[in-house]
């Protein structure tokens, strides 16, 4: 069980959505790159190394999310697990490196940064050519308009939470 740092706005995925989740990206996991921004607990991209991902990146631009993740990554001696602190709008704007398989957009609950996030990404060098993106949000948030080029794979809700997967 991953400790949670007790920062306002930080809730873990449930157990129910991330079954789901990772049902959906069960083609597609094996050997994957993974970024996980708004990372809190890291529940999102520890999973997926668990389930074979290649190698994850957390980005938590808070302190003590991001002090109780490393401690987390390091409990569970997950050795391609790289934790970056700072804002995901300034990592996705500025990524210059190998492009990721997987990408798990889970910001604060009450944000509505999704759809600018899905927007910087379609214009960053963070995707692969065919990549997944995952976005969770408050229900009551309209669907975001997606980039040209994505499309909607699955899409549910839980309780008080949309969530869905995305492909480029």
């Amino acid at each position: 069980m991953l400790d949670i740092a007790d920062v306002p706005g930080l809730r873990p995925t449930s157990e129910r959505i991330r079954e789901t989740l990772f049902n959906w990206l069960t083609p597609v996991i094996s050997e994957s790159r993974c970024l996980d921004l708004f990372a809190g607990t890291g529940a999102l991209g520890l999973e997926a190394l668990s389930r074979g991902a290649k190698s994850a990146v957390f980005v938590e631009n808070s302190a003590r999310a991001a002090a109780v993740l490393q401690h987390g990554i390091a409990k569970l001696g997950a050795e391609n697990a790289t934790l970056i602190r700072t804002d995901a709008f300034n990592f996705v704007r500025t990524y210059a490196e190998e492009p990721f398989d997987i990408v798990f957009v889970d910001p604060p609950f009450a944000s509505d940064s999704v759809p600018e996030l899905c927007r910087l990404l379609s214009e960053s060098r963070a995707l692969d050519r065919q990549a997944r993106v995952y976005i969770e949000q408050d229900r009551k948030q309209p669907q975001p308009e997606l980039p040209a080029g994505w499309s909607l794979a699955k899409n549910k809700t839980a309780g008080n939470v949309r969530y869905a997967l995305l492909t480029t």
